[in-house]
């Protein structure tokens, strides 16, 4: 603030300066106008001969005299002097020789107020040269730029007061509301209050920065809330196999010799499978929640007829059931993300189906030639409606009895969605009436020119997973996290 002070307060000085250097120019320049219009009316009458004695002036502030070549007054005003010429014989002869046109008095020499602005005009015919000088008082021009002076001495201090008094009100009411926003969110940083900063009363800049500030205050709790919940629900998943592998080994612990070995190895190793299954699902999503990961690795096109065989190979008999393509299909993705997406909702309607699971595809449909369409469906229980949006939830299961004997971790449709995004595309799902249908679009692709090897199923996808291996639709309500049928 006081630096805005001493900034407003040098403004106003230069400001001044500047305004009374342009007034006393201004005036100036109107006496020697004023002396100079005389001068050349006189001027004229010389040339004509035509003198009048005395010389007509307006004001009493004004004297002029005509003089010779000699020195001599032809001619004066009526209260100029008609023996002694304004100018000496010096200043005369550097007029004459084209130094100085004008010149300043004082006006004790002419008997004027002030200084004393002398205009020097050539007369005459050139058989008899003269000169006519006009002398203005410039007292008035003084008097006028004192008085501004005056004015400005003491107006300035008081309007700078004045515009220093407006200027702390209004910079205060400005940075009061900055000084709360500051002030809540040191409360925030400290635990003290809720995430949310105040919004001032005024609608303006500062508060849509705080409306701003809070959907990000907002959008980091739920971040935070939805890290905790992820943790929280890990951990919960995690428990579940290393509590079976250690109730297996003390159980075996206890029993000594009676313990078939083969079979606790057989459980123990199902155990870890599903561990390893779940912690690759875990470090999967993480790399889907960093936003500095790198790209995906560059798509290509892929064949969805090679794509749905390489998939349908690990189903050697029902319930699955490829529908053959007319015509070869291209898209545009990953060929083993493409695989793992596949994959993962056949497994999920196998797990869920009663009789038969169709799997096939065409062009895009409702979405246009820009995309194909590929459907999977099933003819099982389905999903109701209104929960077809959190199945795609991170831990979301449906039915708890069925997800705890197919194993799964309610992590599979997450992943489906994430993959299919990372390619372009959508995943949506619909009523097969009865059971479930999956609709995934992919960009469409051009067909490349050089053949390109069949696709494999993802890795890992050897046919003898678990069945709650692969992600699925497998929803949870209520508090319990047991593992569950969908992922």
């Amino acid at each position: 603030m006081i630096i805005s002070a001493s900034g407003l307060a040098a403004g106003l000085a230069v400001g001044g300066l500047v305004l009374i250097g342009a007034l006393g120019y201004a005036l100036e320049r109107t006496v020697d106008t004023e002396a100079l219009k005389t001068a050349e009316a006189v001027a004229r009458l010389a040339g004509e001969n035509a003198l009048p004695d005395p010389l007509p002036v307006a004001g009493g502030q004004v004297r002029v005299q005509v003089i010779d070549s000699q020195g001599r007054i032809r001619a004066a005003s009526i209260d100029a002097d008609r023996l002694v010429p304004m100018l000496y014989p010096a200043e005369l002869q550097r007029f004459r020789d084209g130094e100085r046109d004008r010149f300043y008095l004082q006006g004790r020499r002419l008997g004027l107020r002030g200084p004393v602005r002398v205009v020097a005009v050539p007369a005459g015919p050139s058989a008899d040269p003269q000169t006519v000088l006009v002398a203005k008082s410039t007292a008035d021009v003084q008097h006028s730029v004192t008085v501004v002076r005056t004015i400005l001495l003491i107006c300035f201090p008081l309007l700078h007061l004045a515009l220093a008094a407006v200027a702390w009100r209004v910079i205060g009411a400005a940075l009061r509301p900055v000084e709360a926003l500051r002030a809540g969110a040191e409360e925030i940083t400290g635990g003290a209050r809720p995430g949310r900063l105040p919004l001032p009363a005024s609608h303006d800049e500062i508060h849509r920065l705080a409306v701003t500030l809070n959907g990000m205050l907002g959008r980091l709790e739920s971040a935070r809330v939805r890290q905790r919940t992820f943790v929280a629900d890990a951990a919960h998943e995690l428990r579940s196999p290393l509590a079976n592998m250690r109730i297996q080994l003390e159980v075996a612990q206890r029993l000594g010799g009676a313990t078939d070995w083969p079979a606790v190895a057989d459980d123990l190793l199902a155990d870890t499978q599903r561990l390893s299954r779940l912690v690759d699902d875990l470090l999967l999503l993480a790399r889907f929640d960093d936003v500095h990961a790198g790209p995906p690795r560059t798509a290509g096109p892929v064949e969805l007829g090679d794509l749905m065989t390489g998939v349908a190979e690990r189903y050697p008999a029902a319930p699955l059931r490829v529908v053959p393509l007319r015509f070869p299909l291209w898209v545009v993705g990953e060929p083993d993300v493409l695989g793992r997406i596949l994959a993962n909702l056949v497994d999920n309607a196998v797990r869920h189906t009663t009789s038969e699971v169709v799997l096939e595809a065409g062009p895009g449909g409702w979405s246009g030639p820009a995309y194909h369409l590929i459907t999977v469906t099933d003819d099982g229980p389905g999903i109701p409606a209104e929960d077809r949006d959190r199945v795609f939830d991170r831990f979301t299961r449906l039915d708890d009895a069925r997800a705890r004997d197919a194993g799964g971790a309610g992590l599979g449709l997450a992943i489906v969605r994430q993959l299919v995004r990372r390619q372009g595309g959508t995943v949506t799902l619909s009523d097969a009436a009865p059971g479930l249908r999956v609709e995934v679009r992919l960009p469409a692709g051009e067909r490349p020119t050089a053949p390109r090897p069949p696709v494999q199923p993802a890795p890992g996808d050897d046919g003898q997973r678990a069945p709650g291996e692969v992600p699925g639709r497998s929803v949870q309500t209520g508090s319990a996290r047991p593992t569950t049928a969908t992922e």
